[in-house]
């Protein structure tokens, strides 16, 4: 659909609310309208420096977790998970429970929505905010794995918090299942996908296991026949094991071509952050003693009660303005460690984005941190939840090792140059405006109970194009954006 300037639910609520305290009725303006009146603090007009939208799809109102973005012949699709829920399918005229959707973005200001495949039924198998829905989804093409049909491209997608799926997405708007690579589980979340080799890790809860979330590898080189490697997780997080139980497994990112796995653990508070060789890891004992699941590892930060790790995103070999003129140190490694922030109007720590110098690998060191400024929104008071959430992770050389792109929340999307990773600073921002879809936030209990729409940007990614597509918690839908002005200038458009 093409996108048009978004609309606000609060007009008529406004208008009886005020026509029934107008006349003198308070008490039924309370028992009746109060219903209709508008959550406090919506903003219907989207604010923005340096970033303009650029196409809109309301996804069919569907709760959005994760977007992926792959190049499909002449075409750019979009994939993107949900999180649980139930919402009519305009494309088959059916009520579908919330799992994928496929979206044609190949004219950005065109998007054209392909294809719903439903997810678990609400109240399946799995836990946690897994439970239902389909939130996780990574894309290989068929020309990059090594034992996949050359002419295909393959989905690799969580079935609620019981199972994980392999789709065959050649046509878009025709997926078809091939087969499920495991079931049975608790929980799944964040998995990755290498599609150079093949090595999936899944995050997954094995039953027995002390947590719900751990890693599963397997080698999905070949989609068709799943071979699995090993489980995975931090020591004491095995079966049998005793004593303090390390926090989930929130999401992996690997760098094959460096030997390298950046494991986050324990999205919103005691984070982990561990870095884990990825040949001993592949080919170290697999029987998940601890002995065997310290192996591989090369660091690990553990943090305090304030601070989560939702995404680890490596940058590496970064090269700094700051010491060009230094005999030693002009060259180094970092990751931006991004916490998750998970209640209502900053009833809890506010996460943000961490920077840690890796260079010397086995001593990671903290650099700096950004947030956005509170009172730059009055966030706070705007309803939903306020503070970072995820980054992109799609390592384009348009924005790699130069602009990060994080969202959050009821911030919206937030541009941040990270040249100097020192000195990190936001260089644009997009807050979308809320629409007649966008669901409704509540904190308290009983008489202290309250309710407000706001934005819920979730989570943010990048195609290889330079677009930047945004995604809302609160059903709001999909934003494409692009950079402008002194964003754009930051980055490394070739075109």
């Amino acid at each position: 659909m093409r996108w048009k300037k978004e609309t606000t639910r609060t007009e008529a609520g406004s208008f009886l609310l005020h026509l029934c305290c107008s006349v003198g009725l308070v008490a039924l303006a309370f028992a009746v309208c109060g219903s209709l009146a508008p959550p406090v603090a919506a903003q219907s007009e989207a604010r923005k420096s340096n970033m303009e939208l650029v196409g809109y799809n309301d996804l069919q109102a569907r709760s959005a977790y994760q977007p992926v973005i792959q190049k499909q012949g002449d075409r750019w699709i979009a994939y993107v998970g949900h999180h649980a829920g139930v919402q009519p399918n305009p494309l088959t005229g059916k009520d579908e429970s919330n799992g994928t959707s496929v979206i044609d973005v190949t004219d950005p200001r065109n998007p054209r929505y392909l294809a719903h495949i439903p997810g678990e039924e609400t109240g399946g198998g799995g836990g946690g905010e897994a439970a239902g829905g389909a939130q996780m989804v990574r894309i290989c093409g068929g020309n990059q794995l090594p034992h996949a049909d050359k002419n295909k491209f393959y989905m690799l997608r969580s079935f609620g918090g019981s199972a994980h799926e392999m789709w065959d997405v050649t046509d878009p708007a025709k997926p078809s299942r091939m087969n499920v690579i495991v079931s049975g589980l608790r929980d799944t979340h964040k998995s990755w996908w290498e599609c150079d080799t093949g090595i999936a890790y899944l995050v997954s809860g094995v039953v027995g296991w002390r947590v719900p979330r751990m890693a599963q590898i397997y080698d999905l080189s070949d989609p068709a026949k799943p071979v699995f490697i090993r489980n995975f997780g931090l020591p004491g997080q095995q079966p049998g094991a005793r004593g303090p139980t390390p926090g989930s497994l929130h999401g992996p990112m690997s760098l094959p071509d460096r030997n390298r796995v950046y494991f986050a653990y324990d999205n919103s508070r005691n984070g982990v952050l561990q870095i884990v060789d990825r040949e001993k890891l592949l080919k170290g004992a697999k029987e998940p003693t601890e002995e065997n699941l310290r192996y591989p590892e090369i660091s690990r930060v553990d943090l305090p009660d304030d601070i989560g790790a939702h995404t680890a995103f490596p940058m590496l070999q970064m090269t700094l303005p700051e010491f060009a003129k230094q005999r030693n140190g002009k060259v180094k490694d970092y990751v931006a460690l991004v916490g998750e922030t998970v209640a209502n109007e900053c009833q809890e720590y506010r996460q943000m984005v961490r920077f840690f110098d890796i260079t010397t690998e086995t001593k990671p060191v903290g650099v700096s941190l950004w947030t956005v400024p509170e009172d730059s929104g009055n966030f706070c008071t705007a309803g939903g939840r306020f503070g970072a959430h995820s980054s992109n992770e799609n390592l384009t050389p348009i924005y790699y090792n130069r602009i990060l792109f994080l969202a959050f929340f009821n911030a919206g999307v937030r541009a941040i140059d990270v040249r100097d990773p020192m000195r990190p600073r936001e260089i644009g921002y997009y807050i979308p405006g809320i629409t007649s879809k966008t669901d409704q936030r509540c904190v308290g209990q009983g008489a202290d109970r309250h309710c407000k729409v706001a934005i819920q940007t979730n989570n943010v990614e990048v195609d290889d194009r330079g677009y930047i597509y945004a995604v809302d918690r609160a059903n709001t839908g999909i934003h494409i954006l692009e950079v402008t002005g002194a964003a754009r200038a930051a980055a490394n458009f070739t075109r």
